[in-house]
């Protein structure tokens, strides 16, 4: 799934974006500015800031940590690289996916419904393209049938796991405690629906990602000699691996790129079209305000967090030639534990928070799509008949019901069973998840530069939309 023409596809569709908006990250000030704005007003269920948080809960997780470190003992130091530059890029890809998510995004009984589905549905389904209808109509429900499927490996079991797995490392806490603490924790935020989940990662992200940058900084300073080798290093490597020498993995500049590309595209998720389920929950005048904010979400993500994580593990082999480089996991915990006496706690509570914060938002998500995919249902059942309001929303709460308790039993099971084989199939349906989001995206890219003209090249960015 992660070869040649994924890395096409996904860089292509960022390039494009970028060179079509004339660089959208050059507005990104003003969009971080926006992120802390309120909307006094508009539609929506939560703020703009509460979408974002979600947002990062979601994508702040072990591919932040853990991730990084895989990427780095499977494709060398230069595999960093490729994963900065998939941020950079796809912040332009995270502004359009977010533009569209308000644009198309529909309202259901008083609750915002929207993404890559309803894009899909509503921006192409039913406009002629060149491509039958029946076609947009399906990759639709495939996209919405991946996000629900893939919850239940990258959004519960893989993040549950890695909690229970780090907790009995460190303190021989037993998974099945852990799994039941984590899966209370979650129940209480989860079946408040959207604006708990909102409400709770608005208090949760700031803390978590501000405490493990500051973690970071320390070792930096530790490695203070060994910084700029290190970054001269994951520049060199990213295109002559074999320059990194040393003890580090041997890999081609293919390989190198694919798990660089891979874990980029698993930490900040630009171009998976996930994020945007939640953008169009935000309270925005007009879509290109949420588009900016969002794309705010890869910056922290991956321009930041990630890049600040590279650094610091790379620094740390540089300036201790005694750490293995064989597990990812490992690499990282390796490099955290040259900060004395606090440096394995710092590390637990990064994990531990980065993959509960996961869990909620990729909650969201799922529920979602199961949304849809039940909508679909009801309507071919009833020959195409709908429902009224009152009535799907019934159902719909029903359905919610039993997704979120299947979701929470699947949170319980990832703590307690052997995870080997999930993180492979996270990167399969992730792919599969992104491939439908992407071609929406370069099919409507027309329709994303008309609003980016009216609105933010205009100077209308206050005018309601």
């Amino acid at each position: 799934m992660w070869g040649l023409p994924m890395i096409i596809l996904l860089f292509g569709t960022h390039v494009l974006l970028t060179i079509r908006l004339h660089f959208p990250q050059r507005y990104l000030l003003k969009a971080i500015r926006l992120s802390f704005s309120k909307d006094k007003g508009a539609t929506g269920e939560v703020s703009q800031f509460g979408a974002l948080a979600t947002a990062l809960a979601a994508t702040i997780g072990t591919g932040n940590i853990i991730g990084v470190g895989t990427a780095i003992a499977l494709g060398g130091p230069g595999a960093v690289f490729w994963c900065w530059l998939t941020g950079v890029l796809g912040i332009a890809t995270k502004y359009g996916e977010g533009l569209l998510a308000v644009k198309y995004r529909v309202n259901s009984n008083g609750r915002m419904l929207g993404g890559p589905m309803y894009a899909i549905e509503h921006g192409l389904a039913n406009k002629a393209t060149g491509v039958s209808r029946w076609f947009w109509k399906i990759m639709a429900v495939a996209f919405a049938f991946f996000t629900a499927v893939a919850t239940f490996g990258i959004g519960s079991t893989v993040q549950s796991n890695t909690i229970a797995t780090l907790s009995y490392e460190a303190y021989a806490i037993s998974p099945i405690v852990v799994g039941g603490v984590v899966t209370f924790l979650a129940t209480c935020v989860i079946m408040g629906g959207v604006k708990s989940i909102a409400k709770c990662c608005q208090i949760l992200v700031p803390f978590m990602a501000g405490f493990y940058i500051i973690g970071c900084v320390v070792i930096l300073f530790i490695n203070a000699s060994y910084v700029v080798p290190a970054i001269a290093l994951i520049v060199k490597s990213a295109f002559d691996p074999s320059a990194a020498g040393g003890g580090f993995v041997g890999a081609s500049i293919m390989i190198t790129a694919r798990y660089g590309i891979a874990r980029g595209l698993f930490s900040n998720e630009s171009g998976l079209g996930s994020a945007p389920i939640i953008a169009a929950s935000a309270q925005t005048k007009n879509p290109v305000r949420q588009a900016l904010v969002s794309s705010t979400g890869t910056f922290w993500d991956t321009v930041v967090i990630c890049a600040i994580t590279g650094i610091t593990i790379v620094s740390s082999i540089l300036a201790f030639p005694d750490i293995s480089m064989s597990d990812g996991g490992k690499l990282t915990q390796m490099a955290f534990s040259k900060i004395p006496y606090i440096g394995a706690p710092l590390l637990f509570f990064g994990s531990v928070t980065f993959a509960f914060s996961t869990i909620l938002g990729w909650g969201l998500y799922g529920e979602r799509g199961i949304e849809f995919l039940a909508n679909k249902w009801i309507c071919y059942r009833r020959g195409g008949v709908l429902l009224s309001p009152e009535q799907f929303d019934r159902k719909l709460r029903i359905v919610n019901t039993i997704y979120r308790a299947v979701f929470l039993v699947t949170v319980y099971l990832g703590a307690i069973v052997s995870m080997d084989f999930v993180w492979n199939l996270a990167d399969i349906f992730n792919a599969l998840m992104a491939i439908p989001n992407l071609l929406c995206l370069i099919f409507l890219s027309n329709i994303i530069v008309k609003e980016t003209r009216r609105y933010l090249w205009e100077g209308n960015l206050d005018e309601e939309g």
